[in-house]
């Protein structure tokens, strides 16, 4: 697997956490009979959240864990019915869950996890996710709908039954390690671990729940910014981080957890005790998770610094997203609260200003703007420098920008010129008689597409094409909202963007 892009000091040491974290939850397997549902908090891969805060952690760590313990382990991937139907979308990747779900499959698959099957959840007949359904079972992969119990967690009686959890089809499995996963929170997770437990037991295994969590970090403290940045992260859950109540008094030590585990504590306690007949099975939900992320954080002062920094991102995602009517605007107010309390400013982010100053300066530039808006956008390096770009009438800014930062890396003259007026006439040509475009500006994709080709015949353009994959890891921010296609390249050359909540155009419609 690949190895993260770090810019910087380094702030986590990962095989000290894949040690400590596998051991952990082996000792969790044993301690249940040999058979465990270990429910996975958060993103099973590509966790950038995680690489963001914690410098030199792999986003797909949790993946190479399980490459570790294979041989035990096996998948159950959950989605939420509701989710599917109203196409959410995974920010990160721009992909609706329903296709980040079948991605999951595919990468554990190449990974050699068996996906013993998908959990539809909270299934009410939704069009979309029978749809869904259909798609999965011609391919062969087993589908199981669990639809809503009445009075779920809350009537223990019932949840705890044939009515409740025992309605739910058993999905069988063979190993002792079962992974539940989803695309995303809420998708029914723990509803599926209850389920799968309350069978084994009816089935004589006596079989447990645990949960992998790998943020709040219970052994850091309360405020630490890698736990703040955990809140920013879910700040339309109104997620909150606590002490453990439950942890302090059983123990006499205070151990961070969050407000929605913390809360669902004695009612899931209860749950497990009436299924396992066993009292005191947890003491407290930090006793519930396997977490030794906190034991491998080597540098404290460069996991607080790039912390603070994803406040900042985080406040940029949810701004955008306000705008766009997709969040309200206690989001934002939440992560405006958050960065006062941490003491970080959006101009912390070190290429906010240069994007900004890169507008100013096209705009007061006489005749060689656009007529509409001016986008100013800008790069960080990995040597630490900043490179800067607007849009013109030829290109868009992201991609006037990375051919910028580009000819910086290859070391070649700012004033060169990669793709040839002649290449510039030959695309907008196409654009207008064969997609009917009237703007002739090149967008990113269609850029690097250019100088791909342009680099079997220019020296220079090839110099260029071979640095790109310098370009990963790196930090970019753009003064608009830019249009999905520039964003979905930038996210897939793995730069981490910024955008700030302002429209480009005027036009409502955009294609």
């Amino acid at each position: 697997m690949s190895v993260p892009v770090v810019h910087g000091p380094v702030a986590f040491d990962v095989e000290r956490y894949l040690h400590e974290q596998s051991e952990a939850i082996l000792e969790r397997v044993r301690r249940f009979d040999n058979k465990l549902y270990l429910e996975f908090g958060g993103k099973l891969i590509f966790d950038y959240h995680a690489a963001r805060v914690l410098p030199g952690f792999d986003p797909n760590v949790k993946m190479r864990l399980l490459h570790r313990l294979r041989d035990k382990t096996e998948i159950v991937v959950c989605i939420h019915a509701g989710d599917i139907e109203r196409r959410k979308v995974r920010a990160d990747f721009g992909i609706t869950y329903d296709s980040d779900a079948m991605k999951l499959i595919d990468d554990l698959r190449e990974h050699g996890l068996p996906v013993r099957g998908v959990v539809v959840t909270r299934y009410a007949d939704q069009p979309a996710a029978r749809v869904f359904r259909n798609q999965l079972e011609r391919r062969d992969v087993p589908v199981y709908v669990h639809r809503a119990i009445a009075g779920y967690a809350v009537d223990v009686d019932r949840t705890v039954s044939d009515e409740g959890c025992g309605s739910n089809p058993y999905v069988e499995t063979t190993r002792p390690l079962v992974v539940v996963t989803a695309p995303g929170p809420n998708s029914g997770k723990l509803a599926t671990c209850l389920s799968q437990v309350y069978h084994e037991h009816r089935r004589g295994v006596r079989a447990g729940y645990a949960k992998f969590e790998t943020f709040p970090i219970w052994n850091l403290p309360l405020r630490h910014p890698v736990n703040v940045a955990y809140e920013a992260a879910t700040a339309e859950l109104k997620d909150v981080n606590m002490i453990d109540p439950f942890h302090l008094e059983a123990y006499g030590v205070g151990s961070v957890n969050y407000n929605r585990d913390v809360e669902a504590f004695p009612l899931l306690r209860r749950i497990l005790e009436r299924i396992s007949g066993q009292k005191d099975l947890y003491r407290s939900p930090t006793d519930m998770g396997v977490n030794r992320a906190g034991f491998a954080i080597t540098d404290d002062a460069a996991a607080r610094r790039a912390a603070s920094l994803e406040l900042v991102r985080r406040y940029y995602r949810y701004a955008c997203e306000h705008q766009l009517g997709q969040v309200d605007a206690e989001a934002v107010r939440r992560i405006e609260a958050l960065m006062e309390e941490i003491g970080v400013r959006t101009d912390d982010r070190t290429v906010v200003r240069p994007a900004r100053a890169a507008a100013d300066a096209a705009r007061d530039r006489p005749g060689k703007g656009n007529r509409g808006v001016f986008v100013g956008a800008a790069i960080e390096l990995p040597d630490g420098s900043v490179v800067s770009a607007c849009n013109s009438p030829n290109m868009h800014a992201a991609a006037a920008l990375m051919l910028n930062a580009l000819k910086r890396l290859a070391s070649l003259p700012p004033g060169l010129d990669l793709l040839s007026p002649a290449v510039f006439d030959a695309i907008a040509e196409l654009k207008r008689t064969a997609y009917g475009r009237t703007s002739p500006s090149l967008d990113l994709e269609e850029t690097l597409t250019a100088l791909g080709i342009s680099s079997t015949h220019n020296p220079a353009a090839r110099l260029a094409v071979e640095k790109l994959p310098a370009l990963r890891g790196c930090e970019v921010h753009l003064t608009h909202m830019v249009s999905a296609g520039d964003q979905k390249v930038i996210r897939r050359l793995g730069l981490n963007l910024t955008m700030a909540p302002s429209f480009e155009s005027e036009r409502l419609f955009t294609s």
